[in-house]
């Protein structure tokens, strides 16, 4: 698109940038975007225009032809959704899904099943999400042709294996599509789907290097064998919940999400074995395409993938032709095309990240670099695009060539300001380049999270080593593993000492102080946020100021981190037991000597657990004791059997229900853990620690209650556990019915009261007194879907003399010795 003949050729990246930040803008707000995205759009829309006003001096006409690209542009977004909009709300199968109607239906797969979170249910249920095709419905007799997206929830383990290009036919009933998705309809499948067709050869093959990466990986330890597939091909299926936690909150979340970096590092390898075998210019180029094409078939096209893959063919074009490269001329053509035929990316999370964190690395990085590398800087701003050396790589393009002579072999000249440092060059790229990439992503992680990641720059350095060699070693598994498993298991070994430098980097950064920090969400966060950047910026610009700045926030470090064990270290001396804030279900810890602990439920995420247990300082269990089988109380035991020894898993004698606890016993098993039966009587002593079982009685029948699940709630294994100045009663879950029957067996006394089943309103008024309890805790979730804890609950513990505690408003508890009786710590407010 031609936008003006007064621009020169080293500067027309910023004229392309505002008609496709313009498309970007009117595909959000027609696809009912956050006002908060808008926002930064229209900010990035703003920026590149005064970019092209200083930059460019652009004449009346030249100005007057990119007001006029960007218009036509915007139009155009606008026109391309209007009309799939209005495919999708006016066809038969919106007006099916307004009113919830049940079909049969034939659908494409477009994208592989995807597996849905657990949200502390009562099984572990295999639930999927997919992209879909709707082909053809069919109701009441009738079939009728309608070939339109939709977006398909179904459960069963017989989804796992699908491949897109997959025709099947299923029941289920149609819902309306979420607002802003461009799909006609969401489908809920009922029962399991019967396969028409076999995948395409396409899809087969690249489904087959998928499965072969998977299975080679297996001679990796567990969290090695999840991240390299989802390094290599984006394949999260078998990720360790720990290492995607801390590989988010350490900043690096990108690197099992297959962006630009994947591309670029199979690209770079194609182009070198085609310049070593001697190909000509336009076959490297070739060649390099056709790698490209082939990496994002197998790595499935997401948002990043999607982005990245285009600034790539457009630089492969331009390597064949021999034409200059300009990296940022195709990122905004990049962001125009993908926003005239798939404007749905506008809502990404994940596009917006890798736009933004290209940009960065275009625009930011080589002026960092050369600042860094350099002993001179100018006296003036030089601008992106003035100084951009040939040999600086950066990620998806090179740079282009240096024009205009405001640079000379990638270095700034002029001026007499010297650095009182100088890095070697590539030690000031490879800090240069995750600085600026974590620099232009954070408005975006400011509206995803809510917080800032100081140690992201940091973490990238270290693992940027270990990234190429674990994706190129990934990759060359995943192409002979279907033909030489052998090899692909001998490739993958090496592959496994990368990925395990990442994942120890990622753990150790997560463990340094302050390496997230809370921050406004929304506009708040970003209003905040371009405030600090205003007052930040002309202050690190000078070097008085800077130094000044410096000294401050290194005293103010220092004093934070010399103040803040004065104000109460956690957890505090002599613990007792820790009620861990896992939301809503059970995870207790029970001292049981130094660095040990027993532990009592283990909460419905690993990671939660997995912390809790971090930061108690327990790294031995010699005692796992899972209450009852639902999933608040036993899904994070994978936490618990992270890096840890566990001596035993004590289990309800009752299995109510066939899949009660299969999963964990399955899990067990596999790692050699004894499982035992909880039994009235049984006894142990740790440390300071004495457990004593009281229920349930292997001999009494299943007791049912009023609602799903109470028969395996009133199963609960109920702990009374005695220390020098007193006592406690875990009492699981158990509802009214086993309440009442425990107290007319066992006469038990305790000083403190482990609230059952969440504070909810089926609790037995004698049984409660009986205990005589001063205190009561209560391990709830806020806001939960439950109403825990009951009022009528709370209001009876009031009434008994009990003070209550709740993780939902004071976060971890615990409970400690003071002045020969027991007393409750919170960790938080």
């Amino acid at each position: 698109m031609a936008v003006g003949t007064d621009f020169d050729e080293r500067k027309h990246a910023w004229p392309l940038t505002l008609p496709a930040l313009a498309a970007w803008a009117s595909a959000l707000i027609l696809l009912g975007c956050a006002a908060s995205v808008s926002l930064i759009v229209a900010m990035s829309i703003a920026l590149a225009a005064c970019a092209v006003a200083w930059r460019t001096r652009a004449s009346t006409r030249s100005w007057r032809n990119v007001a006029l690209a960007t218009l036509i542009c915007a139009a155009a977004v606008s026109v391309s959704i209007a009309f799939r909009v209005q495919a999708l709300t006016t066809g038969p199968t919106a007006a099916l899904a307004a009113k919830g109607s049940s079909i049969t239906a034939q659908i494409t797969l477009t994208d592989d099943p995807k597996r849905r979170a657990s949200r502390g249910g009562r099984f572990n249920q295999d639930s999927y999400v997919v992209p879909a095709t709707l082909e053809i419905i069919q109701r009441a007799g009738s079939r009728q042709a309608v070939s339109v997206p939709i977006t398909v929830f179904a459960s069963g383990r017989e989804w796992s294996d699908l491949l897109p290009s997959q025709h099947l036919e299923v029941t289920g009933r149609l819902a309306k599509a979420t607002p802003g998705d461009l799909v006609a309809a969401i489908l809920l499948v009922r029962g399991p789907p019967r396969v028409l067709t076999p995948p395409s050869q396409l899809q087969t093959v690249a489904g087959s290097l998928r499965s072969g990466l998977r299975a080679a990986a297996d001679v990796l330890p567990p969290d090695q064998r999840g991240l390299l597939p989802g390094l290599v091909v984006g394949d999260v299926s078998r990720m360790d919940p720990q290492v995607a936690s801390d590989l988010r909150e350490a900043g690096m979340n990108h690197l099992h999400a297959v962006s630009g970096a994947n591309l670029a590092i199979v690209a770079g390898a194609t182009l070198a074995i085609s310049r070593f075998i001697g190909l000509s210019l336009p076959m490297r180029a070739g060649f390099a395409a056709i790698a490209m094409l082939a990496f994002a078939v197998v790595a499935r096209p997401s948002p990043s993938v999607l982005r990245a893959l285009l600034m790539g063919l457009v630089a492969a074009v331009a390597l064949g032709t021999g034409r200059a490269r300009d990296g940022f001329a195709a990122l905004s053509g990049t962001v125009l095309l993908l926003m005239l035929f798939a404007p749905e990316l506008a809502r990404s999370y994940g596009f917006a990240l890798s736009v933004a964190a290209t940009a960065g690395i275009l625009i930011l990085a080589p002026r960092w670099r050369d600042r860094l590398s350099s002993t001179e800087q100018r006296s003036d701003v030089s601008q992106a695009g003035d100084v951009q050396g040939s040999d600086f790589q950066v990620g998806d393009v090179r740079g282009g060539d240096v024009r205009g002579g405001h640079a000379q072999g990638g270095h700034a000249q002029g001026g007499n300001a010297r650095l009182p440092y100088r890095l070697p060059r590539w030690l000031a790229e490879a800090v240069a380049v995750p600085a600026a990439a974590q620099v232009a992503v954070t408005p975006v992680l400011v509206l995803m999270s809510g917080q800032l990641t100081p140690v992201a720059v940091l973490a990238n350095l270290l693992v940027a080593p270990a990234v190429a060699p674990a994706t190129l070693l990934g990759f060359g598994a995943a192409l002979v593993a279907p033909l030489w498993p052998e090899a692909a298991n001998f490739l993958v070994v090496p592959a496994g000492y990368a990925v395990g430098w990442i994942i120890a980097v990622a753990g150790w950064a997560v463990g340094l102080p302050f390496a997230t920090l809370p921050w406004p969400s929304g506009l708040l966060g970003i209003g905040l946020l371009g405030l600090t950047a205003a007052v930040a910026i002309p202050i690190l610009r000078r070097r008085a100021w800077r130094a000044m700045a410096l000294t401050v926030a290194a005293g103010a470090l220092v004093a934070i981190l010399a103040v803040r064990p004065l104000a109460g270290p956690w957890p505090p001396d002599g613990w007792l037991m820790v009620m861990c804030d896992v939301g809503q279900g059970d995870g207790l810890i029970i001292a049981a000597g130094p660095g040990r602990g027993v532990v009592v439920d283990t909460g419905p995420d690993p990671v939660i657990m997995d912390r809790c247990l971090r930061r108690v300082g327990v790294d031995d269990v010699p005692l796992l004791v899972v209450t009852h089988p639902h999933a608040d109380h036993e899904d994070g035991l994978t936490g618990v059997l992270r890096n840890r020894r566990v001596g035993a898993v004590v289990v309800s004698p009752h299995r109510t229900e066939p899949r009660a606890g299969a999963h964990t016993s399955v899990t067990l098993a596999q790692r050699r853990i004894p499982e035992w039966t909880a039994a009235p009587g049984s006894r142990w002593r740790f440390g300071p620690s004495e457990l004593s079982v009281l229920a349930p009685d292997p001999a009494m029948s299943e007791m049912h209650g009023q609602g799903e699940g109470s028969a395996i709630n009133n199963s609960s294994v109920v702990l009374h556990v005695r220390w020098r100045s007193g006592s406690i009663l875990l009492g699981g879950d158990l509802e009214t019915e086993a309440q009442e029957e425990l107290l007319r067996r066992v006469r038990v006394r305790a000083d403190i009261l482990k609230t059952p089943h969440h504070g909810s309103n089926r609790q037995s008024p004698a049984f409660l007194a009986s205990l005589g309890a001063r205190a009561a805790l209560i391990s709830v979730g806020a806001d939960n879907d439950y109403g825990h804890p009951a009022p009528s609950t709370l209001a009876l513990l009031r009434r008994l003399g009990a003070i209550t505690y709740r993780t939902d408003q004071s976060g971890d508890l615990a409970v400690v010795e003071r002045d020969g009786g027991l007393a409750v710590v919170a960790r938080g407010p």
